[in-house]
């Protein structure tokens, strides 16, 4: 086996630990749920304006791996919400948005967002687990700078293809939080 071969299967066991850790800590927002055990992992490191910097060690992960998460309801619909999540490939190369959203969304519309009443476009639902519906991009640099210079984020969801669902997300502290990611 080349090293090349293993070094990719160590990336691909750190991601998918780096989204197990993720998807436990999304799945306890998600549902409100702050079990003893949870807290007493010391997941929560600090909270950045809006966002919680949450911290872990996966299994297998040679260091600690830190996200910074939101978790948020549509304002007209107490049960309908999002958990969003920022992190840093375990390669420190590339940032992800990954989000969250609940079971039912109408998958082929995917997730619109908008930032500041400007529309920055949708992106796919790329899976489905028990916790929810993920949909997830790399930040590029425009992408990037809207969310540091942004006040507000208004993510879309739908249920119907009529009916989409506004999910407002704050910016205040994504810039510190991502610094800190970095």
């Amino acid at each position: 086996m080349s090293t090349r071969t293993i070094h990719r299967r160590t990336r691909a066991r750190r991601r998918t630990a780096l989204w197990a850790v993720l998807a436990a800590v999304a799945t306890l927002l998600a549902y409100g749920v702050h079990t003893p055990s949870a807290q007493s992992q010391g997941l929560l490191r600090e909270t950045i304006g809006d966002w919680q910097f949450r911290c872990d060690t996966p299994p297998g992960a040679p260091s600690e791996q830190c996200a910074m998460v939101q978790s948020v309801t549509a304002e007209d619909r107490q049960n309908v919400g999002l958990v969003v999540v920022v992190l840093v490939t375990a390669d420190k190369k590339d940032t992800i948005l990954r989000v969250l959203a609940p079971l039912g969304v109408l998958l082929p519309a995917g997730l619109g967002l908008i930032i500041d009443e400007e529309e920055v476009g949708r992106t796919v639902f790329v899976r489905c687990q028990p916790a929810g519906c993920v949909a997830e991009v790399f930040f590029d640099p425009k992408l990037l700078e809207r969310f540091r210079n942004g006040k507000n984020a208004l993510f879309i969801i739908f249920q119907t293809p009529e009916e989409g669902i506004g999910i407002p997300v704050s910016l205040n502290g994504f810039t510190a939080g991502y610094d800190k990611l970095q």
